[in-house]
């Protein structure tokens, strides 16, 4: 006798079917709200910094009324951010060590208070070296807090949602903001008292604060003071063996330390080309705006259509190319050209690397990993501007010689290229849909 019930049809068995999470509509929520907080908080720490904002004030503060040469302003710059080639062990306490129940939520917010209070202790400081200098270190060690616990939430959703390009593009148009508003404003600031500068520095490190609040929801952990020791060892164990990483490390030096101009570049800005200090914010509004122009381009077409390996030869290539056009900086017409191709070729090359650093971070260690790599960039770009600052000083070397070496020396990192892991550099932004998907089912995912 024929069965009277219809035949089921079977299923192939999923890995972890029924179980995906949140579904795509969810992801992509979640993207856009981790891109809010992501955007606010690397814009703020990036334009309120004395090397954006701050940065015509200092330096016209420096060389016009304290009388520095190129070597001591290039220092001064030099060691105000010592924190940032620190940042490393602040990596640590947010990674290993919750602050009010939370490792990113709490430090953001409580770095992003502390620092306004340092701003306003800027306006106040006396017009010297020291008492400067001493100020605007402490202030960057407050700002390094809010960076770094972004840094580590901006790595965490990078890799959970298999999205690195995607917030490689967010942290330079972030970043790049800086130079948009920054500079024009930074222009204006200069002609005016230098305590606006610290106010207005002041105000834009709030913007982090309601954006954490709203739109970064973490859960609170409870965590006994020895599983806190363990995890901090933890911590150490797992970045010393990330050969991975420290490989990405070592490709990102190679790039970024060669004779540094930007300092000299400020004194021919005003000593050859005569610019004003709102001319000089112009420039900076140029590098900004074109790199934000391609920073789009990377994150919603370049991440999707090509693998990283060759985003990474092509941007370096570019990024090399636009630092060896000042050696032509020889007017202003030359320099808004300069200027925009600058913000083409090395935002480009700086994106890249920044998708690298997130790749290659091991995952349980996000803001340790990422904010490794970022004070090796740091390190190198400081020191290297303070580098070429004292070669030109000292065997007084001609600007145009001192841009081709720079770039040059940045083509050194091209080779290099092709010995990256391919697990990390061999494969394309994901699709939002495919981070439904969680990590758990053991096979990596966009191996397009």
């Amino acid at each position: 006798m024929r069965a009277l019930t219809k035949p089921v049809a079977t299923e192939i068995p999923q890995p972890n079917a029924g179980n995906f999470g949140p579904d795509a509509r969810q992801s992509k929520r979640d993207l856009l709200y981790a891109s809010i907080v992501v955007f606010f908080g690397i814009a703020a720490v990036s334009l309120s910094q004395q090397s954006a904002l701050g940065l015509i004030p200092l330096k016209n503060l420096l060389k016009n009324e304290l009388h520095e040469n190129r070597a001591a302003t290039a220092a001064f710059f030099f060691w105000l951010g010592l924190a940032w080639y620190l940042k490393p062990f602040f990596g640590i306490f947010t990674d290993a060590f919750p602050f009010l129940g939370t490792r990113r939520k709490s430090y953001i917010l409580s770095g992003a208070v502390l620092s306004i209070a340092g701003f306003i202790a800027l306006i106040y400081t006396p017009h010297r070296y020291v008492p400067l200098l001493t100020v605007c270190i402490t202030i960057n060690v407050f700002m390094v807090i809010t960076s770094t616990a972004v840094g580590g939430f901006m790595t965490e959703k990078a890799q959970s949602l298999h999205a690195s390009g995607r917030f490689a593009s967010v942290f330079q148009i972030a970043y790049q903001t800086s130079g948009v508003i920054g500079g024009p404003l930074g222009g204006i600031l200069a002609g005016m008292a230098f305590g606006w500068t610290g106010a207005a520095s002041a105000a834009i490190m709030f913007l982090p604060i309601p954006a954490a609040i709203f739109f970064l929801k973490e859960k609170r952990v409870r965590v006994h003071s020895e599983v806190l020791l363990g995890d901090a060892k933890t911590q150490l164990i797992r970045i010393a063996k990330a050969k991975t990483m420290w490989g990405a490390a070592g490709f990102s030096f190679l790039f970024y330390f060669a004779p540094g101009i930007q300092t000299a570049l400020f004194y021919r800005q005003q000593n050859v080309l005569h610019m004003s200090t709102t001319q000089q914010g112009t420039m900076l509004f140029l590098n900004g705006i074109f790199a934000i122009v391609t920073a789009t381009i990377y994150g919603s077409y370049a991440a999707k259509r090509w693998n990283l390996r060759k985003l990474l030869l092509w941007c370096i290539v570019a990024g090399a190319i636009a630092q060896m056009g000042y050696a032509f900086y020889n007017s202003m017409t030359d320099a808004y050209i300069i200027e925009s191709l600058w913000g083409l070729g090395w935002a480009s090359a700086d994106m890249a690397l920044s998708d690298l650093y997130m790749r290659a971070t091991p995952a349980g260690s996000e803001a340790l990993g990422f904010s490794l790599m970022v004070s090796v960039r740091n390190l190198s770009l400081f020191g290297a501007d303070w580098l070429g600052s004292k070669a030109m000083d000292t065997f007084h070397l001609h600007f145009s010689t001192m841009a081709l070496s720079n770039g040059l020396i940045s083509l050194i990192a091209v080779p290099f290229v092709f010995l990256l892991p391919g697990f990390i550099v061999d494969r394309k932004d994901s699709r939002a849909e495919a981070a439904a998907i969680p990590a758990s089912t053991g096979k990596v995912l966009s191996q397009d």
